[in-house]
């Protein structure tokens, strides 16, 4: 009787998660078929050269321009910088967690590192505008501190506990018999961290980089309150950007319904999936890449 109840729960529990595993995989093809159904809807209006070449984003001026080039460089620019300031601090901390910290310091800094993954980025761009624009133009000498760099700086700090995380798992997960044999030959802590240790951490290192560059591609509310939401070309880090997720999530709430306006925050908003896609899929690819080199 036993075993038949067992088998039973068995039963259900597939069949459950088989249920939950294809409702996500339905979801998600129903944001994708929304997605390219009212692009190609907003293709029949607009030439795709013109929309992905085009230096203008003016949907309700008097000579209507749907150019995505400056959005799309402003959020390349953006997340780049924030990439350049949270990877060097993000594996220098979960190297130091790892290898060096004691265990009354790493049980005191773990939680303050999650802790800041909980701050809503309202708070975030909200200390941008009051705190890190005001600094920024103080020291540039400029009028206005809301610009790309302050956009850059503050998405660095968000994407910071998610790359320490899974950095430092990965750091964690590496053999300590990989370790013993570097120490047998006479390495330093250093040494093996550098030539050993990171190495053979590479691809959960790559995919915790790959998961930090998409919480900052994917950011709207932070970068929407301190960038300056220009939609000009940007001309680097100390001028005023918008972004593809502010565009949308400025644009959508007063755009009318089912006009070429509304269709192009869908094209838009297809660009950027596709842009999260190539991103997942090239780490993807250097994590297999690393892995097949490291069992080989």
């Amino acid at each position: 009787m036993q075993l038949a109840q067992r088998e039973q729960i068995d039963k259900v529990a597939r069949l459950l998660f088989r249920t939950t595993g294809l409702l996500v995989i339905a979801i998600l093809g129903g944001i994708f078929l929304m997605l390219l159904w009212n692009t190609v809807a907003f293709f029949l209006k607009v030439k795709p050269m013109d929309f992905i070449t085009g230096t203008q984003w003016n949907p309700s001026g008097s000579q209507v321009s749907y150019g995505i080039l400056p959005l799309l460089v402003s959020t390349i620019l953006v997340t780049f910088g924030a990439m350049v300031i949270a990877i060097p601090l993000s594996l220098g901390t979960a190297a130091f967690l790892s290898e060096y910290a004691g265990k009354t310091l790493k049980n005191i800094l773990k939680p303050v590192i999650e802790m800041l993954a909980a701050i809503p980025s309202v708070a975030i761009g909200f200390l941008g505008i009051v705190v890190l624009g005001p600094g920024i133009a103080h020291l540039t000498g400029q009028s206005n501190g809301l610009n790309a760099l302050n956009g850059a700086i503050l998405l660095s700090v968000m994407a910071l506990p998610t790359i320490i995380t899974v950095a430092e798992d990965a750091i964690n997960g590496v053999p300590s018999s990989y370790k013993e044999a570097s120490y047998s030959v006479g390495a330093s802590k250093w040494q093996t961290l550098i030539k050993v240790t990171i190495p053979a951490a590479a691809p959960g290192i790559l995919a915790a980089i790959m998961l930090g560059v998409g919480r900052a591609i994917g950011e709207t509310m932070t970068v929407l309150m301190a960038t300056g939401n220009a939609s000009a070309f940007p001309k680097g880090f100390f001028h005023s950007v918008r972004t593809i997720t502010a565009t949308i999530a400025i644009e959508m709430g007063e755009v009318p319904y089912q006009t070429t306006h509304y269709y192009a925050l869908f094209a838009i908003a297809a660009v950027l999936f596709l842009i999260t896609l190539a991103v997942n899929l090239i780490g993807e690819h250097f994590v297999n890449k690393y892995r097949k080199y490291q069992e080989a």
